[in-house]
């Protein structure tokens, strides 16, 4: 992989102003679709197989008048006088609003069939109107037109408000939060970079990469439910990971620009290295978001998928249109020293000037101090992070409602004014319907099936108990004595439910089924507790297998888990303390204490496993590559940690910036995730990677980088710290020396196939427009051989390079441009069907010098010519041949080529254990 991404940032870099082009047209085009297909988003919360929502997809059809959005009128006298004294004014303005587009049905709340509920002293009373449909069916001007109908009724004598469903919005609250959260990411940059220009360049590329994936759900939002939440979710993610991502990648390039690098040659080097990084990072989060799918909910799963294509998308702009703007900006990304230092040695910088800079100061205090005594250090971080973590046990979930809307917004004083006056439970209605199609007495049966449900209890009020016109379904509206998110409402939800069945006996009723948002909300809440702990092993299970492969180790990948468990722990603890204990509320704009929305613990979850990974890669790796190359496990602690410290510090805390920004929204929806993403990533860089971490490896010493060798044989290498970028280095380095080849081989060895035992060491090369005869009638070596040039056998040491590809890294690649004719295959045709283009850069491996010669003689008398053609085009053949000496058919080729002197040969051997056989001659 680093090999592939060396080019593509050379390339990148060389293409740079046709790149940013392209980036630039994107975001056009993906604005221009959102405002011409003009989606809107969803805020219902939906999950098809429940009670909840199959109760009111029944009630759409079978009693359309209650399954609309609901929407209320809370009318108080301001002077304490009887309701019933302003009859007229009201039913007036419920006339009114009865005529509003949109509106089903608003009836006269003194009427008989839909009587408005009053309050103990009939100074308040609250009307219901029905719209047409879910939130975003009904024409958006409705809203409008009623809270100005609201307004207009308004009077010296009664006070009026509008609430209820209608007023949920789809709008997301953006506002300075999130500005001043970028703004602090700049500053964090400019600081680590020391110079602005290169602190614009993430800022510039997350936006790109955020634009485009918010645009893009905005158009699909025309033909698909995705619900309001997710583009803020995106929102958030992209613009942290697509900073972090940018400065990982734009710091190593500087750093190289420091010794002295040429700019496209770091470009390359940064994204070989940083860039492995990042893709493995990115794919953490993109698997840990797409498996929401476990929860088995349509919405959650939208929004993991919506939020991983964000996270995605942010990861190829930070391959592509960030080395494009590095290689733009040139030599002004190289720190001003460097860039005078190489003006006065002739564009060279001098080799005292390297290195200059130590690793000390207060990176290397740290990391001593913690290492020193590390069993002390590991207990400290348990009771720390432990003591945070008391409060989960308080944690407690619900889907928002109308409640934890902002203070002083429309919905949330109609909320708090029918709390006041009416009680709780009236925000927050339970409609429980039977199918009565059976009875011969609906009313009674209806009558029968509310004295019920009162005699439960935790019952304030029975609204309506009805039939509907078809007298084939009874609804009846309960009024529990608690909120909607109370416990008390959860339980008597559960009792109607588990009376039910005796209901439906007792009555000779059917389908009894306990509906309404409130009950949707319940809903929503179990499931997803009961997803918790499925996405957790899963989750956990990842990070073991991708760590394991990453590090080659057991030790690093159960200790990484463990952590991100802690820090999991301490997010969900500090939620609690703001959101449940009312703990810094003031500060935080949080205006409501209660019940967290309930798919907060499953997204931060998946969330900061991704970013805890990355830490865990960035901070980890490095200390594997100084172990590798040292042994020395106290002191590859030390290196690594002090390489790479700075800059996971400058990504957390740009992270938490941005994190904090989404928290200032208000948006009771988004403020606990954002918290739990801030708290979340705090902890995890800071104690458990910068301190917990160091530690346990000082404890485990070398054990820490061991794995069994049978495991190790059997896991596939990831190289995600640029380990192949040596090779790519090496074998430019060779190329510019010794000229382009199309096959190099260097105490090559490979196994055989099919048999036991290896080929090689093979040495030699190659070159364009030449055509290698290999011989043996060893057809185990001729295959392994064959395979081996044609990129489709890895070799087990040595050097393997077909023209600039190198394995074992660009096998894929050497593969696609690798032209493969099989024994018995029609070569005359084959050949004939080559494509002109690129023929310098491909290679032709034909199985058997037989069906070669027999073409040649009995099928395509020009054949010989083709080969020529071909030959001289700069294309490369190999051909296989069933003779250890030179042939009838060899020698025929030989006599008969425009130029012998393009034919090769090669003997091959196995290789016995006593000598090195196999070479090109």
């Amino acid at each position: 992989m680093s090999s592939s991404l060396y080019r593509l940032g050379r390339t990148m870099a060389a293409l740079r102003w046709k790149i940013v082009a392209v980036w630039t047209v994107l975001l056009l085009l993906s604005g221009a679709l959102a405002a011409g297909l003009g989606g809107s988003f969803s805020t219902e919360f939906e999950i098809p197989g429940t009670e909840g929502q199959e109760g009111l997809d029944t009630l759409a059809t079978r009693f359309p008048e209650l399954a609309g959005t609901s929407g209320q009128v809370v009318l108080v006298t301001r002077d304490g006088s009887d309701i019933d004294d302003h009859r007229a004014e009201i039913t007036e303005l419920m006339g009114d609003i009865a005529e509003v587009d949109g509106v089903a049905e608003a009836p006269d709340p003194f009427g008989e069939i839909s009587p408005g509920t009053r309050n103990d002293d009939d100074t308040a009373m609250v009307a219901q109107f029905q719209m047409d449909g879910q939130v975003g069916e009904y024409p958006a001007t409705a809203v409008e037109e009623i809270q100005h109908l609201v307004s207009q009724a308004d009077s010296d004598g009664l006070e009026i408000h509008a609430g209820g469903q209608f007023l949920q919005s789809a709008e997301i609250p953006f506002g300075a939060g999130e500005i001043i959260g970028v703004i602090v990411a700049l500053i964090i940059l400019a600081i680590v970079f020391r110079s602005f220009v290169p602190a614009v360049i993430p800022i510039v590329t997350a936006i790109t990469g955020v634009g485009i994936a918010m645009l893009s759900l905005m158009a699909l939002s025309a033909g698909i439910s995705i619900p309001s939440v997710t583009t803020a979710l995106g929102a958030m993610l992209g613009l942290a990971v697509g900073i972090d991502y940018a400065l990982f990648i734009l710091s190593r390039h500087r750093d190289q620009l420091a010794r002295g690098d040429d700019v496209r040659e770091s470009i390359g080097k940064a994204l070989a290295t940083s860039g492995s990084a990042v893709i493995f990072a990115g794919l953490t989060v993109v698997i840990a978001l797409v498996g929401l799918f476990i929860t088995g909910i349509p919405f959650l799963t939208i929004m993991g998928v919506a939020a991983a294509a964000t996270v995605a998308l942010s990861v190829v702009v930070a391959l592509t249109l960030l080395p494009a703007l590095m290689g733009i900006l040139g030599e002004r990304l190289r720190p001003r020293r460097i860039r005078r230092l190489m003006a006065q040695h002739d564009g060279a910088l001098p080799a005292d000037a390297e290195g200059q800079h130590s690793p000390g100061g207060f990176k290397l205090a740290w990391v001593r101090l913690v290492t020193k005594v590390p069993a002390l250090t590991i207990v400290l971080v348990i009771i720390g992070i432990g003591a945070v973590s008391v409060p989960v046990k308080d944690l407690e979930l619900a889907l928002p409602d109308l409640g934890t809307e902002p203070s002083g917004s429309p919905a949330r004083v109609t909320y708090d004014l029918i709390s006041e006056e009416f009680g709780p439970g009236y925000n927050g209605p339970l409609l429980v319907t039977a199918d009565i199609i059976n009875s011969t007495d609906p009313l009674g049966v209806v009558e029968d099936l509310e004295n019920n449900i009162v005699d439960l209890g935790s019952v304030e009020e029975i609204q309506i108990a009805t039939p509907n016109r078809g007298a084939d379904m009874a609804v009846v509206v309960v009024i529990p004595e608690g909120g909607p998110t109370d416990e008390s409402t959860k339980q008597l939800v559960r009792d109607l439910r588990e009376s039910a069945p005796a209901w439906e006996e007792e009555l000779r009723i059917s389908e009894i089924t306990v509906t309404g948002s409130t009950a949707i909300g319940i809903d929503v809440t179990d499931k997803l507790s009961a997803a918790l702990l499925p996405f957790a092993l899963f989750v956990v299970g990842l990070s073991l297998v991708l760590l394991m492969l990453v590090f080659r180790s057991i030790w690093v990948p159960l200790k990484a888990s463990i952590g991100y468990i802690f820090s999991v722990l301490a997010a969900f603890g500090a939620t609690a303390m703001v959101f449940e204990y009312g703990w810094l509320n003031g500060p935080l704009f949080v205006d409501v204490n209660g019940p967290v929305v309930s798919f907060m613990p499953i997204i931060v979850m998946g969330v900061l496993f991704g970013l805890a990974m990355d830490y865990e890669v960035f901070l980890v790796s490095r200390m594997r590559e100084e172990y590798v190359h040292t042994g020395d496990a106290r002191g590859a602690i030390e290196r690594g940690f002090t390489a790479n410290a700075p800059v996971v510090t400058a990504a957390a805390l740009i992270m938490v910036s941005v994190f904090a920004g989404f928290v200032t929204s208000g948006w009771f929806m988004l403020q606990p995730i954002a918290v739990a993403l801030a708290v979340g990533v705090l902890v995890d860089a800071f104690v458990v990677r910068m301190t917990l971490v160091p530690a346990v490896l000082a404890l485990l010493g070398e054990r820490a980088w061991r794995l069994p060798a049978w495991l190790d044989r059997r896991l596939p290498v990831v190289d995600v710290e640029g380990e192949g970028l040596a090779g790519v280095l090496e074998h430019r380095r060779w190329s510019a020396e010794h000229g382009e080849h199309a096959l190099r081989l260097e105490d090559t060895i490979a196994p055989l196939i099919g048999e036991d035992g290896t080929i090689g060491p093979l040495t030699g090369t190659l070159s364009p427009g030449q055509l290698l005869v290999a011989r043996t009638s060893d057809d185990a070596a001729r295959a392994a051989f064959l395979a081996l040039a044609g990129g489709r056998l890895q070799p087990t040491s040595g050097i393997l390079a077909v023209h600039d590809r190198i394995a074992p890294d660009d096998l894929p690649a050497m593969q696609a441009r690798v032209h493969w004719i099989g024994a018995g295959a029609p070569v005359a045709r084959r050949l004939a069907a080559l494509p002109a283009r690129n023929l310098g850069r491909e290679l032709i491996i034909i199985e058997d010098l037989a069906d070669l010669a027999h073409a040649a003689a009995a099928e395509d008398d020009a054949l010989v010519e083709r080969l020529d053609a071909l030959l001289a085009a700069g294309a490369t053949i190999i051909v296989g041949s069933r003779v250890e000496g030179t042939s009838p058919a060899e020698q025929h080729l030989h006599r008969t080529l425009r130029d012998p002197r393009r034919l090769t040969a090669l003997t091959l051997q196995r290789s016995p254990d006593h000598s090195r056989e196999g070479a090109l001659v």
